[in-house]
């Protein structure tokens, strides 16, 4: 029995079949963890959100902020941007279940002391803190406000955690820090401007992972195409696992017990973003 995490698919079907395929993955007897961000971008989105929902038990999988995009254009009154590929997802027959089968998934995973999310997490928050704080979330997603959620979802405001937010302010920023994380400053607040290397760092701001944590959980998370799978000056446990399939690199599967990664290159073409 083997264990491994992919990261983000965007898309990208042939691709995330070709990476099972190398793997040998046997939903039978292994377990797929996904970092999130299963769509978006790739041409095969409604044929990745599929396959995933279709694995079952085997797979484990996070909500990214392009999956909070999907949700948020199907039921909370958003629209499609110009490079989206969700049309497929929202005219299909089965996209009611779809849709529901991705509301109803977690923003973090915690097993054997690894701990995954979309993004990352504030080195302030604890392993505990961060799973509390995503079932609030959940719980607003399967709710029956959860449209009037949605439609508020989006935002940069409120930039910095403190315990007592509360309201969207508390749910909106959640979500910001799991799924939308890069940089952050010595008190934790967030930029959203900042996307592409580490030499894009706005002054005072760092990689949330070059701070110190009071644990050693070992940290996955994807979300950051530019960084190519690594994480330079890193102080805690983590692995990066987005290395931009949908922009023309590779999609990668790191197996949880040894270490090794395996990885496919892309079919596609494109640029950080």
């Amino acid at each position: 029995m083997s264990s491994y995490v992919i990261g983000d698919l965007h898309g990208c079907h042939a691709e995330f079949v070709a990476l099972l395929e190398r793997l040998g993955f046997n939903p039978a007897r292994d377990t797929l963890w996904l970092v999130g961000d299963l769509i978006n971008r790739g041409p095969g989105s409604l044929e990745c959100l599929r396959e995933v929902r279709a694995l079952g038990s085997a797979a484990r999988t996070v909500l990214g902020n392009h999956d909070f995009h999907l949700l948020v254009a199907a039921r909370g009154g958003g629209k499609l941007k110009k490079n989206d590929t969700l049309s497929d997802i929202l005219n299909a027959p089965d996209r009611e279940a779809l849709l529901d089968w991705l509301q109803s998934q977690p923003l973090s995973v915690f097993e054997n002391h690894t701990l995954m999310t979309h993004a990352g997490l504030l080195p302030q928050w604890s392993v505990a803190q961060t799973e509390t704080l995503g079932r609030e979330v959940q719980a607003a997603l399967t709710s029956e406000t959860s449209g009037e959620f949605l439609t508020q979802l989006f935002g940069n405001q409120p930039d910095l955690w403190c315990d007592d937010l509360d309201g969207m302010d508390r749910l909106r920023l959640i979500v910001n820090v799991l799924t939308r994380m890069r940089f952050i400053d010595v008190q934790g607040r967030l930029d959203f401007a900042a996307k592409e290397g580490l030499d894009s760092a706005p002054i005072g701001f760092l990689p949330w992972f070059q701070y110190p944590r009071s644990d050693d959980t070992r940290l996955l998370f994807g979300h950051w195409a530019a960084l190519e799978g690594k994480t330079p000056k890193a102080r805690v446990p983590v692995e990066a696992l987005d290395t931009g399939c949908v922009w023309g690199g590779r999609l990668t599967a790191l197996d949880l017990d040894s270490g090794e990664r395996t990885s496919v290159a892309s079919h596609q073409r494109g640029k950080w973003q």
